[in-house]
């Protein structure tokens, strides 16, 4: 059966962006393979965060993931730091990475230049602790978006330069798992561009009624069309492909009509959006609010899941130890 791994970072809440783009499709994946899927909060040391955050944070993800329909009986959710082995990994593929390799990194590149005064080692090694994450379980894919793939090929070439330097053929080497075509953008609501956390144009999951109707009616419009048929503009556009995405089809058609007709009221069209995303986000809040009150239950599912990673990578480290040379 081919393994599916896949990092989820301890930051922030979830949109319906994160929800219709990764979200759903981890859904279909715990269905199809192999799974394991990791809160990534050593990863977020790169950023010290306060360490009551730390927990916080973890607990907020993965009660999201489990209100989403993540089931911890298909696959293995854990948080990173409850598997020790992935560090002794980390440390091996440190050993045989180099540093100018390391600094030609884009994302590093990137947050080296926009926080100079952090520019940390965990920052700079990065791409050796997600691929220790990920070959740490013998991983064949890995869903990630465009922005991770440098990120994937450093995990490659560690695998490869591994393999090669010990005359083995252990270490597979992960491949990116695109899911094309499956894979729903979820715009914003400032007009252009996706949602995303760090434009301030996303609706969350946790989310309120009130939060929602609030932020959809403060949504980018123009002055309407003035001719039958026309084009819509990017601010229009993105409304109206948000509401193919939770409404009705009669209902996008009957506003899609009204647009094209010349009689579209925005006021009313963003109403409708605002009710159609509360009717769909509602349950899952609820999901969310239940499974954050019970910590219990996530705390025996976080266990659950380090249990099932902890035994896949001490498979692995065993064996790394031994075509190391450590008896």
């Amino acid at each position: 059966m081919e393994i599916v791994v896949s990092g989820i970072r301890p930051t922030g809440n979830l949109h319906l962006g994160n929800y219709f783009g990764a979200v759903k499709n981890f859904l279909r994946l715990q269905e199809e393979y192999k799974c394991f899927f990791f809160i990534a909060d050593w990863h977020s040391l790169t950023t010290h965060p306060h360490p009551g955050d730390v927990t916080a944070n973890v607990r907020k993800i993965l009660a999201e993931y489990l209100a989403c329909g993540i089931d911890p009986e298909k696959a293995a959710i854990y948080v990173q730091s409850d598997v020790k082995e992935t560090l002794e990994l980390y440390l091996y593929l440190n050993m045989n990475a180099y540093l100018g390799e390391l600094q030609r990194v884009t994302s590093f590149k990137e947050k080296a230049r926009k926080q100079p005064e952090n520019v940390n080692a965990g920052l700079l090694t990065y791409p050796t602790l997600m691929a220790a994450d990920i070959i740490i379980h013998k991983a064949d894919k890995v869903p990630v978006g465009k922005d991770q793939e440098q990120n994937m090929e450093m995990a490659r070439k560690f695998a490869r330069r591994f393999n090669m330097m010990y005359g083995v053929d252990f270490f597979p080497e992960p491949q990116s798992y695109s899911f094309g075509g499956d894979a729903v953008k979820v715009p914003g609501l400032d007009g252009s561009g996706k949602m995303g956390k760090s434009e301030g144009n996303a609706i969350y999951l946790i989310d309120d009624a009130a939060t929602i109707r609030k932020k959809v009616m403060k949504a980018v419009t123009d002055s309407g069309p003035t001719e039958p048929n026309a084009e819509k503009p990017e601010p229009i556009e993105n409304l109206f492909k948000m509401l193919k995405i939770v409404s009705s089809p009669d209902t996008y058609d009957y506003f899609n009509e009204k647009y094209n007709s010349c009689e579209i009221r925005y006021g009313d069209l963003k109403k409708q959006l605002a009710e159609d995303i509360v009717n769909f986000t509602t349950p899952i809040r609820e999901r969310i609010l239940d499974f954050s009150a019970n910590t219990e239950y996530m705390d025996r599912v976080a266990r659950q899941g380090a249990e099932q990673a902890r035994a896949s990578a001490d498979k692995t480290i065993r064996e790394v130890r031994k075509i190391i040379g450590f008896h």
